[in-house]
Parts: C-alpha cells; structure tokens; sequence
C-alpha cells in the first residue's frame, strides 16, 4: 500500500474521531446516584436500559471509534511530518482506552446484577457485591487508565498544534478537553465532564474537516497512483 493510499484510508477514519467524542458527551448526560448514600436509587438507575444501552453504545463501542479514529489520526500526522510526540501519543492513548473500557465492561455487566440483587431484596449481599467488585483492583486498573487516556490525548492536541494543516486553536482546544473531560471530569462527575467532551467533539470534527482540506492541498504533489512528483516530497509539518 503507498503512503498515498494510506493516508486516504486514514482521513476517512478519522471521522470515527468525531464520532466517538459525541458518543462520550451522550454518556455524560445522566448521573447514576451515589450507592454510598442512595443505594435503593442507584439500584434502580442501574437496572434500566438506559443504563445498560449508555454502556454497551456509548462507552464500549465508542471507545472502539475512538481507537479507528486516533489511529487514523496518528497516521495523517505522521504522514504529514510529525515526529515521535505523535507515537507517544497514539500508544498512551491506545493503552488508556484500553484499560478504560475494561471498566466500562465491569460496570455494563455487573452493575445490573447487583442492582437487581437489591431490589429483589438480597440489599447486604448486594451492597457486599458492589464494594468487592469496586475495590482497590479495579481502581488500580480504571485511574491509570484515564491518566494515560488523558495524556495520550494532550499529546495529540500538542501533536495537532504544531501542524501546518489545522488551525492551532484545535491543537490547543483539545489539549485543554481532555483534562477537563478525563481527570476534572472524572473527580467532579458533573456537567464538567460533558463540557469536556462538547469540546472534544468541536476538536475532532475540526480534525476531520481539516485532514481532508489538506489533501486537497496536496492533490498537485501527489499522483493517482500515490508516487510523488518529480521533485516533490510529502510535507513538513513539524513535530
């Protein structure tokens, strides 16, 4: 495959970028209880459809849009000159999201167990099951994993700003989101978190839009059959 078709493959993956941010601001927009003060609230929330539906769609399969759409982003970059700070960015973003959706698993499949566990009057057994489940493991695997998400993306939005084929605002943008929506988000659990991921969804359509003007750009450089012109190389971007 040239490098010419590659990236043509990557700017339409990237719209998977987009994509999933709107899928993570879709899950912001309802709070479960809190289970520490409104166990019989929170039982009920948990064992809805909504509830099980804002997982299964927004959390897990969003993450897997999130994954297509940074790894077509890490290609345009680096098709487009960027350096090592694009490689970090893409492998602390894969490895983040990754250990991220592992909660998400947790929470879409036992959560409703316990919830119904409660409800059905079982409310010792199920309250035992909550704590065990979310106990040191699990927060040992879930804060890591927004911590390297977070970063992966601030490295990106660092990556997109030194770029020559966005505007510098988006590179900024998402570097400023993605704390906002991972870590301040994550701690507050409140309309933070979907301010953040609003942000995010105005960075990676940006992106997107942007990926594809700049091939345009490039259209006399390159030929239909991907090999440069003669005298012609790709374009620098700097890392």
């Amino acid at each position: 495959m040239t490098d010419v078709r590659l990236e043509r493959y990557a700017r339409v993956l990237v719209w998977a970028a987009p994509i999933w941010a709107v899928l993570l601001f879709i899950g912001t927009l309802d709070h479960q209880p809190p289970p520490q003060t409104a166990f019989a609230e929170y039982a009920r929330f948990i064992t809805t459809a909504t509830f099980l539906a804002s997982h299964l769609v927004a959390s897990i399969l969003g993450a897997a849009f999130g994954t297509l759409g940074f790894a077509a982003l890490f290609v345009i970059l680096v098709q487009r000159g960027a350096g090592a700070l694009t490689t970090w960015a893409f492998a602390l973003f894969v490895i983040g999201n990754t250990l991220v959706t592992s909660v998400f698993g947790a929470a879409a499949f036992a959560q409703p167990a316990i919830g119904r566990m409660y409800l059905a009057g079982a409310t010792a057994q199920a309250v035992a099951l909550q704590d065990d489940i979310y106990g040191v493991p699990l927060f040992a695997t879930a804060l890591p994993g927004v911590v390297l998400l977070t970063v992966g993306l601030v490295l990106f939005g660092i990556a997109a700003a030194r770029a020559v084929w966005v505007p510098r605002w988006v590179g900024i943008a998402l570097a400023v989101s993605a704390p906002l929506f991972g870590i301040v988000g994550f701690i507050l659990a409140d309309v933070v978190q979907s301010v953040g991921a609003a942000g995010l969804i105005v960075c990676t359509l940006a992106i997107a839009v942007f990926a594809g003007r700049g091939s345009r750009a490039e259209s006399e450089r390159y030929g239909a059959g991907g090999v440069a012109g003669a005298g012609s190389g790709p374009p620098h971007t700097g890392a």
